[in-house]
């Protein structure tokens, strides 16, 4: 057990720096074409509906995206993406809701912050956009730094590891020195070894069967495998395909990595991840 290594980042707000324990991140996609609930709730109304459901089920944060980053999505301009978000974060910022912006553009960024985001989650890590590093170190919020090698349409081509878990650190710890080199704080970085990004199954598996390794970059650790393509194989009931029945073993990595000193876990089935961190937290005090 990694007790003893789970890092937090500074600038949280009180109520999250106060939680010692795994935090559990909700997911709002107010997107059309996500790969588990796109469409669901594209539309402010149904959008803040589903965030209040997933605080009432234990989340301590939403993450609001508003592109969708499955394999093979098309990107769309800045100016959609904030149409769909920044009323979300303005309306859940009014009603109390901590909220992240998960965007892989500054400026989405900077109009996020200023409705009310308290963290950045850039699932590309700052290499899709070259001012994403000196903008956040500006805005003075925590990071989400997620290994990335390219974008959904040619993502699946960039899964070529020779040792998946020491490359990932390397790639990680090349952009951390990156964002700190453009005045971010090192203390406000988390990384997220991209599970499902680049990544075949047997590489999400061996990244976790390692996951200890992620420690060496002594930061907090980020993970988000919810409904991913590789928990395929372990869905209930067996054989199904919706991504919604492999909410279970989501809920299992949960578990394991919170034992193991991930700082937050990034998942659609609140629930499910909140019993199971509740658990691992249990363990943890005795």
């Amino acid at each position: 057990m990694i007790q003893g290594l789970r890092r937090q980042p500074a600038g949280l707000p009180l109520e999250l720096a106060n939680l010692k324990r795994c935090l559990v991140v909700g997911v709002l996609n107010v997107t059309p074409d996500s790969f588990s609930d796109g469409g669901l709730f594209s539309d402010t109304n149904s959008a803040i509906k589903h965030a209040k459901e997933l605080i009432s089920k234990g989340a301590d944060l939403i993450d609001v995206g508003g592109e969708s980053t499955r394999p093979g999505a098309q990107r769309i301009d800045t100016l959609e993406e904030q149409k769909r978000v920044i009323p979300v974060i303005e309306e859940l910022t009014n009603l109390g809701i901590i909220t992240s912006i998960d965007t892989m553009r500054s400026q989405t960024a900077i109009a996020a912050k200023n409705a009310g985001a308290k963290m950045v989650n850039d699932v590309s890590g700052g290499l899709a956009d070259e001012k994403m590093h000196q903008t956040v170190a500006k805005l003075g919020i925590p990071y989400v730094l997620m290994h990335w090698r390219g974008h959904s349409t040619v993502m699946d081509e960039l899964a070529r590891y020779n040792n998946v878990a020491t490359e990932v650190i390397n790639e990680l710890s090349n952009q951390v020195k990156k964002a700190i080199s453009s005045g971010m704080d090192k203390d406000k970085i988390v990384v997220d070894p991209g599970l499902g990004f680049a990544k075949n199954p047997e590489h999400n598996w061996q990244i976790l069967k390692d996951f200890n390794q992620l420690h060496e970059l002594e930061l907090p650790i980020y993970v988000g495998a919810s409904r991913k393509r590789f928990l395929a194989d372990f869905a209930y009931p067996s054989k199904s395909t919706d991504p919604k029945d492999r909410d279970l073993a989501t809920s299992v990595i949960s578990a394991f990595v919170a034992l193991n000193g991930a700082w937050a876990v990034r998942v659609h089935d609140v629930a499910g991840s909140a019993a199971a961190v509740k658990v691992t937290n249990q363990i943890e005090e005795i």
